[in-house]
């Protein structure tokens, strides 16, 4: 009975104050892209989900809402169950079907492009796609401009793709289409809402 009951357990104490915390942490980090926005998980999800990638799928996912998980993520039963349970989610067998992806190798994740792009007509129905990082820091520096950032801003996640500069660049051409991501590493979260245009990336 033990997995079944560790299945019910690590999900939000206080389910309604929880998630609205949760969604204004993400809420500010799309406003203010590409900037550490602090936020305390409140979920201990099993692993290799991470507890803010716990509290996300909590806070943004349900039975509508197809999630897609990578290997490392869809590989755990227990990941699986818990999503199930708590978020009521159902999920998608390929990228392109799903509304969130739940990435836990970023480095060896799919390509943006083959994730849902939404349509010309329907932006909305693009995917956001949410990454376990070692850290906010001490990868590549990029540098951002675009709506909700004054002149330039930098962040250095450490994790991403190798050729994550061009594929970002190609993201951002295809919008109003295109993907956004939440990056999460330790106790904070950083927003790329798919307006964020990368200007440089340093090697």
């Amino acid at each position: 009975m033990r997995p079944q009951a560790h299945m019910l357990e690590g999900g939000f104490a206080q389910p309604v104050f929880d998630a609205q915390a949760t969604f204004r942490a993400v809420m500010d980090g799309m406003a203010r892209p590409a900037r550490r926005t602090p936020l305390v998980a409140r979920t201990v999800p099993p692993l290799p989900l991470h507890p803010l990638a716990g509290a996300l799928a909590c806070t943004l996912v349900d039975a509508d809402t197809p999630v897609w998980l990578d290997p490392v993520l869809g590989g755990s039963e227990a990941v699986q169950a818990w999503l199930a349970f708590h978020t009521g989610a159902r999920v998608a067998r390929v990228p392109t079907h799903a509304a969130f992806a739940f990435i836990g190798a970023p480095a060896a994740m799919p390509p943006l492009a083959e994730f849902a792009q939404g349509t010309q007509e329907y932006p909305d129905r693009s995917a956001t796609l949410v990454l376990q990082l070692e850290s906010l820091e001490g990868g590549t520096p990029l540098t951002f401009r675009g709506p909700g950032i004054r002149d330039e801003v930098s962040i250095a996640p450490a994790g991403l793709p190798s050729d994550f500069a061009a594929q970002w660049s190609s993201n951002s051409r295809r919008f109003p289409r295109g993907v956004d991501l939440i990056l999460c590493a330790g106790e904070a979260i950083a927003c790329l809402p798919r307006s964020a245009h990368l200007v440089r990336a340093e090697d």
